[in-house]
């Protein structure tokens, strides 16, 4: 009888423990460091950098049109591999521009010299010291890159940015710096009735309301900033001459596709560098070329 009541107590067990399993997170692998981008991620509470193994490169050269844009962050990271003084970046401006795959370009440009890219997003943002932590003690250089960038109202997570940029008592060594994009330059959204927060001295010189220098103080903390502009007419039929015959097999003129990529753009309402890869794609399988 007793050992009848044991097995049933360890086949009880054993279903109990399996439920269990099933219900936990899985384990995350160890970090590939032979890797040279990886991806912030969660596991319930817990965050694990995911090591990318399928990378997607672009070249500075593809890159056209934003030659200031590119002068600027080459330097800047160029500083950084190299050991030198670097500082952190703030990328605004028009969407499809260029401003993430610049940041993809300098991975590409200098991984051979030990540079390394960490995506977070930004709802993962209150785990930057984790990452930190992590990323401290490597011998590596590591770009930690925030695309998209904004919080809207409410949102806390600036916060843990902005002590990270400038204030915080933990230490990011010299192998860590944030590249960041955004479509806002200050990041969190403002409002007309924040200005009526201003206050203003016998002498009439106006001082900001406390409100709107909580939300640009966070976008100051940025040692650079860089803005990126919509493409013109002629520049967006330039940079779809370009895609075309780069992926395609033959050097097209552009009376070839004008037409068609200025419908194009103007379905999507914007002529961007991405707007036009899209296009250059699409027509070069349309044409066979």
């Amino acid at each position: 009888m007793k050992t009848n009541n044991i097995n049933e107590l360890y086949s009880l067990a054993e279903k109990v423990l399996l439920q269990i399993h099933n219900w936990l997170p899985p384990v995350p692998k160890e970090v590939d460091w032979n890797a040279i981008a990886f991806k912030w991620r969660k596991l319930g509470p817990k965050g694990y950098l995911h090591s990318i193994c399928n990378f997607s490169k672009i070249s500075l050269d593809d890159l056209s049109h934003i030659e200031r844009q590119k002068n600027i962050i080459d330097d800047n990271t160029y500083q950084f591999v190299n050991g030198r003084p670097a500082n952190n970046v703030l990328m605004t401006g028009a969407r499809g521009t260029g401003k993430s795959s610049l940041v993809r370009s300098m991975l590409d440009k200098y991984s051979k010299k030990n540079l390394r890219l960490v995506e977070i997003d930004k709802s993962d943002l209150g785990d930057l010291f984790d990452v930190v932590e992590i990323l401290n003690n490597r011998p590596e250089k590591f770009i930690i890159f925030c695309d998209d960038l904004s919080f809207e109202e409410g949102e806390i997570g600036y916060k843990a940015l902005k002590s990270f940029l400038d204030g915080s008592i933990l230490s990011t060594g010299n192998n860590i710096l944030i590249y960041a994009t955004s479509n806002r330059r200050h990041l969190i959204p403002e409002y007309f009735k924040e200005n009526l927060q201003n206050t203003h001295d016998i002498n009439g010189e106006i001082h900001p309301g406390e409100t709107i220098e909580e939300k640009t103080s966070l976008s100051e903390r940025f040692g650079i900033w860089i803005s990126f502009y919509n493409f013109t007419q002629d520049t967006y039929l330039d940079i779809v001459q370009y895609w075309i015959n780069k992926i395609g097999t033959q050097k097209i003129e552009q009376n070839a596709f004008r037409l068609e990529a200025l419908q194009w753009a103007l379905e999507r309402g914007s002529r961007s560098g991405r707007i036009a890869n899209q296009f250059a794609r699409h027509w070069v399988s349309k044409n066979g070329k």
